[in-house]
């Protein structure tokens, strides 16, 4: 997929650090069913992940259990360690748009969810990165909405973050010394297919939006895995 044969990379495609956060909007904790963490529940994602705008994400062979996570990504422009809360939204050079392709059953087969969220290529980001300057401090106050095939799964606003962004930039900075380009990916709100009743996954042929208020679009379709030459050669 292509905007008038654009073929889209992600903004910044080889991050040193793609740090992720969970259970970040009160609502999402409240329908995976796991108790409101009072500390930032943070997970890495890896640069094999990434795909750009337009790119299709992909539904690989082992599941089908490819949900979705729209969220706001904020990207660091200066390095820092032991940052203060009150000097944390310095660090942020801007903002973007990050879909979370989660395998939920590789997810949830240990208390660590690193496996279900690094799968290739279902890490869309993109395809705008919006300087903080011409936002809101912090990124605040902005709609974030997913839509599957049209239809709207996921509505909600970034005041909602449990842990803002200045929260999340001290938090992480007492342990992680931050550096220009890292990723933090704040977390989604409610809404996933997982929690739905019947559950609500990605197939091949859907089209997936994540759009925020004064950063813009990321549309990706879906695709399965394809075989790879060394795969089709063994068989």
């Amino acid at each position: 997929m292509t905007d008038e044969g654009v073929v889209y990379e992600p903004p910044f495609s080889r991050p040193g650090k793609i740090i992720c956060v969970g259970l970040n909007y009160s609502d999402h904790t409240a329908e995976t069913h796991y108790e409101q963490p009072n500390y930032p529940t943070l997970f890495a994602r890896f640069t094999t992940s990434l795909i750009g705008h337009g790119v299709p994400i992909v539904r690989p062979r082992v599941s089908h259990a490819l949900d979705f996570e729209g969220e706001l990504v904020a990207v660091v422009g200066k390095a820092g360690r032991h940052v203060a809360k009150s000097d944390a939204l310095s660090v942020i050079a801007g903002y973007s748009i990050f879909n979370d392709g989660s395998l939920r059953d590789f997810q949830h087969k240990t208390p660590q969810w690193t496996v279900g969220k690094n799968f290739d290529g279902t890490g869309a980001f993109g395809p705008i990165f919006v300087t903080a300057d011409e936002l809101p401090p912090g990124a605040t106050g902005l709609k974030l909405e997913t839509r599957l095939n049209g239809m709207v799964v996921q509505s909600s606003n970034t005041d909602r973050l449990i842990f803002d962004v200045a929260t999340l930039v001290a938090t992480i900075s007492e342990a992680v010394t931050l550096e220009p380009g890292d990723l933090i990916v704040t977390g989604t709100p409610s809404g996933i297919g997982h929690s739905r009743n019947p559950k609500l996954y990605m197939c091949p042929g859907d089209v997936i939006e994540v759009e925020i208020e004064s950063i813009g679009l990321l549309r990706n379709g879906v695709v399965d895995e394809m075989p790879s030459r060394a795969q089709v050669a063994s068989a």
